[in-house]
Order: structure tokens, then C-alpha cells, then sequence
């Protein structure tokens, strides 16, 4: 059995199915956007993407903590 997944990356399948876009796209214009902060990038991924709180919290707070770990 495998475990469950968890945190930000639960969110992940149900991201690509409701927006069409694979999770690395949504990461590379996570990355190539001029903003740096969490929530000034939820609020361009919720205002300009139409994502919904929980899915843009998810992909910035996965993607910051990748680019953090680099």
C-alpha cells in the first residue's frame, strides 16, 4: 500500500484537472513572475489565473520551498 500524499502536492491532481495546466507550468510562471512574496504571488495566481485560494496557496507555498532548498 502506498502512502498517502501530503501537503502542498495533495493538491496537485485535482490543480491539473480543474486548469488544464501541468504543475510545471504553473511553477515556471510561479518563477518567472517579478513577484517574490507568498501572498503577493497567491493573489496574481487567484486575480490573473483565476485559481481559487487553496490550489494558487499550494503551488507557491510547494514551489517557494522547492526554490528554497536549491
Amino acid at each position: 500500500m502506498t502512502a498517502a500524499v501530503k501537503g502542498p502536492s495533495s493538491y496537485f491532481p485535482s490543480i491539473e484537472k480543474k486548469y488544464g495546466r501541468p504543475i510545471a507550468e504553473w511553477q515556471e510562471l510561479i518563477r518567472s513572475s517579478p513577484l517574490t512574496k507568498h501572498m503577493q504571488l497567491v493573489s496574481w495566481l487567484k486575480t490573473e489565473h483565476g485559481l481559487g485560494h487553496g490550489h494558487a496557496n499550494a503551488l507557491v507555498s510547494h514551489t517557494l520551498a522547492e526554490d528554497a532548498g536549491r
